[in-house]
């Protein structure tokens, strides 16, 4: 009868040790904690190829999953401490992100209508034999000079005709007028079906401001809605200024003033 018990004991002992040997080598297999402690006997577990042995602490099972999602092949802790900073994502490089500048708006194509600053009113050293109070308009250069005493006169930059409308000569200031109204001739109209035929005097008029008519011609002095023509060859005859600079002409300027067109 002992030895019959003891043959029992034995059997059972080594029924035991082959289950546990079995349970070890299939880890994580009861789930870990309290349950795979009863069937293990609490040994410490082999950590799949790459990480480190846990030891259950009742807290994270010995199960494939807690060496990272997808099972042991899927290592999301290297070193088996979650709390390491030492992760697949902690030290990949990390794609960095800027946000774009605001798209720049497309560039407006530059319309020339400032005057060139060579053609600013300044008052400039004057060699000619002309008498104070004289205009010189030099077409060339496209310059008109207020001659004044002591060897000077004021300089203003201006636009003349076209090629085949420049003129040369002498005329006096035979009328002047504010915003004057704009009538074209006929010889204009001709060239020009699609002008007006008569326009009132303002801020749109092309004779702008002022206007200075020169004897019994159908030139004038007058200033213009476009500044930038200033400096250039575009009238029918007529001389142009911006409308500050034929301005300060007209205020200084009396009917009879002795024009020369050189």
């Amino acid at each position: 009868m002992r030895l019959t018990v003891t043959l029992c004991a034995a059997g059972i002992a080594a029924i035991l040790s082959a289950t546990a040997a079995q349970a070890q080598s299939r880890s994580g297999q009861y789930g870990g904690g309290f349950i795979e402690y009863l069937v293990t006997g609490g040994e410490t577990m082999r950590a799949p190829a790459g990480g480190r042995a846990l030891r259950d602490d009742g807290v994270l099972p010995r199960h494939p999953a807690a060496y990272g999602y997808g099972g042991p092949d899927a290592m999301r802790y290297p070193d088996g401490d979650p709390y390491s900073g030492n992760s697949p994502e902690a030290s990949a490089p990390r794609t960095r992100l800027a946000a774009l500048p605001p798209q720049a708006a497309p560039q407006e194509a530059t319309i020339g209508r400032a005057m060139d600053p060579r053609y600013e009113r300044q008052v400039v050293e004057f060699s000619g034999s002309q008498r104070p109070g004289s205009i010189v308009i030099d077409t060339n250069a496209k310059y008109l000079y207020l001659v004044q005493g002591g060897g000077r006169a004021v300089r203003y930059g201006i636009g003349v005709g076209r090629p085949g409308f420049l003129w040369h000569g002498t005329k006096t200031i035979s009328a002047k007028r504010e915003w004057p109204d704009w009538t074209p001739p006929a010889e204009m109209l001709l060239r020009r079906p699609d002008l007006p035929r008569h326009m009132a005097g303002g801020p749109a008029n092309p004779l702008g401001a002022r206007a200075m008519y020169l004897g019994s011609s159908l030139y004038r002095i007058h200033g213009t809605n476009e500044p930038h023509t200033i400096g250039q060859a575009v009238s029918s005859g007529c001389i142009r200024m911006m409308n500050e600079d034929v301005i300060d002409l007209y205020e200084r300027t009396p009917v009879g003033t002795r024009v020369e067109v050189i």
